[in-house]
C-alpha cells in the first residue's frame, strides 16, 4: 500500500511541477480544485517541491526556480544543435531495426532524425509519447496517399517543452504494451546518476518506458555525456545498447563498455560507418 501512495504523490507532484512552469505560477486553492486533494495535501507537496529546488513557495501558492539541472530547452532550440553527430546516430540506430518489430520510441530531437530513417523499413509497430515522431510517420504517409505499412500509437499525456506526452495518461497506456526494442533519447547521461531529465513527470513516463522493452538503445550525442538532470530515471546497468558519435572522449567510451553491453560509436570512420564495441558480459 506504501508503495502505491509513494507513487501516487510522485505523479500528483510532477503534475503540479507542470501546471507551475506552465502558467508561471499557481494558487494552492486551484490546485486542491484540479487534483482533487486537501489543502493540506497541497501545501506538503509544495514543501516536498521547494525542498527539492524544483519551485519557490510564495504566499498562497508557488512560482518556478530555473536551475541548471531543472532547465528544459525547447524543441526547436535542441533541433539545432550537434545535427551531423544527429543524423550519424539515427542512421546507425535504424540498422539495429528489423522489420515486423514492436519498437518504443521516446521523445527528442535525436529520436526525430531516427523516426525518419524508419520510414523505409516494413511492417513496423512503432509506439511513441512524441508528437513530432508521430508525426513524421502521419505526413509520410499522407504524402503517399496510403495508410503506410507501419501502425503507429501516440500515447496521450501533458505535452511538455520537448513536445513528449508525458504523465499518468502516457504511464497507464505504456504499462498495458511490451516492446521488442525502446529506442531513448536523453537530457543527460553520466556513471554515476545514469538517464536523467530535468521533467519529473518525463522521469517517471521513461521509466515505464524502460521497464516495457525487452532492450533499451540510448541514443544520444556526446554532449549528452555527464549533464544531470533533476530526475534519474534509470542506471546505465538497465540500458543495453548506447549509439552515440565520434565526440564521446575516451574515458567515457571505457566507462560505458565497462557498463553496457555494446557500445555504437557512429560515423567513427571515413565513410560514415560504425564503430561496434562488445563488451563482455
Amino acid at each position: 500500500m506504501s508503495e502505491n501512495q509513494n507513487l501516487l504523490a510522485e505523479q500528483r507532484r510532477a503534475l503540479i511541477v507542470d501546471e507551475v512552469r506552465r502558467r508561471g505560477g499557481v494558487r494552492v486553492n486551484e490546485l486542491t480544485r484540479k487534483l482533487g486533494v486537501s489543502d493540506m495535501t497541497v501545501r506538503r507537496d509544495l514543501d516536498a517541491l521547494a525542498r527539492q529546488g524544483v519551485l519557490e513557495k510564495v504566499h498562497g501558492g508557488a512560482v518556478p526556480v530555473v536551475e541548471a539541472s531543472t532547465h528544459e530547452p525547447g524543441f526547436e532550440a535542441k533541433s539545432a544543435l550537434e545535427l551531423t553527430a544527429k543524423e550519424d546516430i539515427a542512421r546507425a540506430a535504424a540498422a539495429l531495426v528489423v522489420p515486423g518489430t514492436a519498437i518504443a520510441m521516446s521523445g527528442g530531437t535525436t529520436t526525430y532524425a531516427l523516426a525518419q530513417r524508419l520510414l523505409a523499413v516494413p511492417e513496423l509497430t512503432v509506439v511513441t509519447n512524441s508528437v513530432r515522431v508521430a508525426d513524421v510517420f502521419h505526413v509520410a504517409q499522407r504524402g503517399a496517399g496510403r495508410t503506410g505499412s507501419s501502425t503507429v500509437v501516440l500515447t496521450g499525456g501533458v505535452r511538455t517543452p520537448s513536445d513528449s506526452l508525458v504523465g499518468p495518461v502516457a504511464d497507464q497506456a505504456i504499462a498495458a504494451l511490451h516492446f521488442d526494442v525502446l529506442f531513448l533519447g536523453v537530457h543527460g547521461i553520466s556513471a554515476e546518476a545514469g538517464l536523467s531529465t530535468p521533467n519529473l513527470a518525463e522521469a517517471e513516463t521513461n521509466r515505464r518506458l524502460v521497464r516495457s522493452a525487452r532492450r533499451v538503445v540510448v541514443v544520444a550525442d556526446h554532449t549528452k555525456w555527464g549533464t544531470v538532470g533533476l530526475s534519474s530515471f534509470a542506471s546505465l546497468d538497465q540500458v543495453d545498447t548506447l549509439v552515440t558519435d565520434t565526440g564521446l572522449p575516451a574515458d567515457a567510451r571505457a566507462e560505458v563498455t565497462e557498463r553496457l553491453r555494446r557500445l555504437i560509436v557512429a560515423g567513427e570512420d571515413a565513410e560514415g560507418g560504425a564503430d561496434i564495441r562488445e563488451a563482455a558480459h
